[in-house]
């Protein structure tokens, strides 16, 4: 799926970004799942020695998806197709790997 193609669906299931206070309803909504996600992650760390392996995989990708859902309507409301979005992120990375300000697995973006 394309970003813009799954920034459509997301969409179908958006508020009206005329709806009062549209704006921080969906920034307070990443903060949210982002939340969650780092709440999954907290407990191994705190109960279990930081050993991630036993995270509910199904789990983390629906908090993944929320976070997906609010960026992509995020990015919506501001006027940004997803695609843009997703293509300016991946060059920000590959610059910042030319300059050797950013690690990684050394394969090229």
């Amino acid at each position: 799926m394309e970003c813009d193609e799954y920034q459509r669906a997301a969409l179908r299931t958006a508020r009206d970004p005329e709806a009062r206070d549209e704006f921080m309803h969906l920034v307070l909504g990443l903060v949210g799942e982002a939340g969650e996600i780092a709440e999954k992650v907290k407990k191994p760390v705190r109960d279990k020695g930081s050993d991630v392996t036993q995270l509910d995989r199904d789990d983390m990708a629906a908090e993944l998806g929320d976070v997906l859902w609010y960026t992509a309507v995020l990015a919506s409301f501001l006027g940004l197709s997803f695609d843009d979005v997703a293509q300016r992120n991946v060059d920000k990375l590959a610059d910042g790997q030319r300059r050797a300000v950013l690690g990684g697995r050394n394969t090229a973006l």
